[in-house]
């Protein structure tokens, strides 16, 4: 059974994590423009990132499945870097990561999740709304004139 934990102060295996990410976001490379800003992680500024929001990782035994990062903001949980391996997909995984956000989100009070997600990646969407996201904005990267993202919440 793969297990899900808050990464705590202790936690050390920050290249470990980055792989996890690159790897589950690899897919986009070539897809989506501008790049995915995975590429501008390093081990130190996710551990930076884990400071600053809640991260929870899923564990099959020794091995890295699965990470989610939350953001508390006005109104909602913010939801990113949403990551599972690729042996894990389909597996229920990436429906167990949120909904410990879920249950973090309501912890705080907060009424709603909101995450973001390139124009592009239109099976992501369909997966989100199938897990009870509406689309609710979009938006242009700096520097391009046609819509680059689709925000998305889930009201709980």
């Amino acid at each position: 059974m793969t297990d899900i934990v808050e990464i705590g102060p202790d936690f050390d295996r920050w290249e470990d994590l980055l792989g996890l990410i690159l790897a589950a976001f690899a897919s986009m490379d070539g897809i989506i423009d501008p790049p995915s800003s995975a590429h501008l992680l390093t081990p130190e500024t996710l551990a930076a990132k884990a400071q600053q929001e809640i991260a929870f990782m899923a564990e099959d035994g020794e091995a890295l499945v699965g990470c989610i990062f939350c953001r508390p903001e006005d109104g909602a949980l913010y939801i990113g870097k949403l990551a599972v391996a690729g042996n894990q997909q389909g597996k229920g995984l990436g429906r167990r990561l949120l909904e410990r956000a879920e249950a973090l989100a309501r912890a705080r009070n907060l009424p709603a999740l909101r995450l973001e997600t390139r124009i592009e990646l239109t099976a992501n969407h369909e997966t989100f709304a199938r897990w009870g996201f509406v689309r609710t904005g979009a938006y242009a990267h700096p520097g391009f004139t046609r819509i680059t993202a689709i925000e998305m919440r889930k009201s709980l």
